[in-house]
């Protein structure tokens, strides 16, 4: 089958579209055939290098996929030949105390496909039976495979760990991100006042179509002074943060008193300074978020399919145009997700 590979950390020169082994699946396993594969900012990450981690060489990237069942081993008995899925991205052990009480994104051995497994970019890839998920409704493969990853980590934080409530006010950073597109529709779904941020007037105008009350042009204007500003001196309840050292002083900043900060990454860097004084002082709850469990992922597939929520497309590329596509989104030039088609 074709995919792309790299066997070395670098930029996006090291992607390479090439033939490779088909995968053989055991028997509580599926092979599936890729019609769609939605990138993440995981892929740059892995691609570049992360310290401490070894990941297998040659690799194949890409965690979120949609596409039809083209195999399946002899003891699967839920997943049929030629049936549309979308796939879990997390893989877990299945059988330890955290995947047994429906949290299995806390397994120790939890990781994703494209990380320490190989993962979409590609024709075919391999899955266990239990990660293959029901196809939502009548969505397109593209629109399918920008829903799991990004949609389960914004559900997760604002839903499992901030505990959000209506009426509540909402920073999403980041909004023309994916997971910053899917934070906004969720929060708005919950019945919270959001305030977008977001680089560039494009992106803001988009981020009010999907349902920003507020917008906040980190570019030119104070993300915190502009909180004030829109709550009457207030702050918010909850800041959806992933951005990290960048925005992290001033996310702080823009909380309510026994606020909550939800924070699931750190692309602009891991070192945030935190006045201890100011946390206990106004009883601020700062709050770690790792993507999402399978069972959260298959209620958020149950609205995308009722079309309470709608994937974010930017583009869709073809799979060798994937060196290119890593180049887009390093560079911020997309709104919402990067679709690839082998």
């Amino acid at each position: 089958m074709k995919a792309i590979i790299f066997n070395e950390h670098g930029g996006p020169e090291v992607l390479r579209y090439t033939e490779v082994a088909d995968p053989k699946v055991s028997p509580t396993e599926v092979l599936v055939r890729v019609k769609a594969c939605a990138l993440n900012h995981l892929d740059l990450w892995v691609r570049r290098g992360l310290p401490g981690i070894s990941i297998p060489m040659p690799h194949i990237p890409g965690s979120d996929m949609a596409g039809e069942v083209a195999r399946v081993g002899e003891l699967v008995t839920r997943v049929r030949v030629g049936q549309k899925v979308v796939l879990s991205p997390g893989l877990s052990c299945s059988q330890c105390e955290a995947c047994l009480a429906g949290t299995d994104n806390l397994c120790r051995q939890y990781t994703l496909f494209g990380y320490m497994v190989d993962g979409g970019c590609a024709e075919y890839v391999r899955s266990p039976e239990v990660n293959v998920m029901p196809y939502p409704g009548d969505l397109s493969f593209e629109e399918a495979a920008a829903v799991p990853l990004v949609f389960l980590t914004a559900w997760h934080m604002l839903v499992g760990r901030a505990q959000l409530r209506a009426g509540e006010d909402v920073l999403v950073l980041g909004a023309g991100s994916g997971v910053g597109s899917a934070a906004i529709q969720i929060a708005k779904l919950i019945g919270a006042q959001v305030i977008a941020t977001a680089g560039s007037e494009d992106k803001l105008k988009k981020a009010k179509e999907l349902g920003a009350d507020h917008a906040i042009n980190h570019s030119k204007q104070d993300i915190a002074a502009e909180v004030k500003r829109i709550t009457n001196r207030k702050g918010v309840e909850v800041v959806f943060e992933h951005v990290g050292a960048a925005t992290w002083e001033k996310s702080l900043s823009s909380l309510a008193a026994s606020g909550r900060l939800v924070t699931c990454g750190a692309t602009t860097g891991h070192a945030g300074q935190l006045d201890i004084r100011y946390l206990f002082s106004r009883h601020i709850t700062i709050l770690g978020s790792y993507m999402g469990s399978k069972a959260e992922l298959l209620h958020v597939l149950k609205l995308v399919a009722a079309r309470k929520l709608k994937p974010v497309v930017d583009r869709v590329m073809p799979l060798t145009q994937c060196a290119q596509a890593h180049e887009l989104m390093e560079n911020r030039q997309q709104f919402g997700k990067i679709v690839l088609k082998p």
